[in-house]
């Protein structure tokens, strides 16, 4: 076997999120951790520059972005385009498989986001209960 057709015993295994060695738990740390997911909800959207997108996930520091949108294109989720002008011009996008992950993830967002009467109520029963009276 030449060694671009040798394969680890790692890469024999079949990706298993469960094993904490399975490399795929660290790109579902970074699509659904919270700046994660919401980067990738906003690019799919459609291109943004930094500072939109900066505006865009509200809250978001300059320096979490940075590491998200690091971590995502290193992933090959996000697509980083740099433009050559004055002032330089980066633009950010999904790739076809961050387009994929991006509308599964918006599908459990707005999952959530349909259903937050319930978990609000469900929210004031629990407090409620562990609540000490007085």
């Amino acid at each position: 076997m030449s060694t671009t057709q040798e394969r680890t015993a790692e890469q024999d295994l079949p990706f298993d999120v469960f094993s904490r060695a399975c490399p795929s738990r660290g790109t579902l740390e970074h699509v659904t951790g919270r700046w994660g997911a919401l980067t990738l909800g906003a690019l799919y959207e459609g291109s943004f520059r930094f500072n939109e997108l900066r505006r865009r996930v509200d809250g978001v520091s300059e320096k979490m972005l940075a590491q998200t949108l690091h971590a995502l294109e290193r992933d090959g989720l996000v697509h980083r385009e740099a433009q050559p002008t004055n002032p330089p011009r980066v633009d950010y996008e999904l790739t076809a498989l961050g387009h994929e992950v991006a509308g599964r993830l918006l599908a459990l967002i707005e999952c959530v986001e349909g259903r937050m009467d319930e978990v609000l109520a469900s929210r004031e029963r629990y407090d409620e209960r562990r609540m000490p009276t007085a």
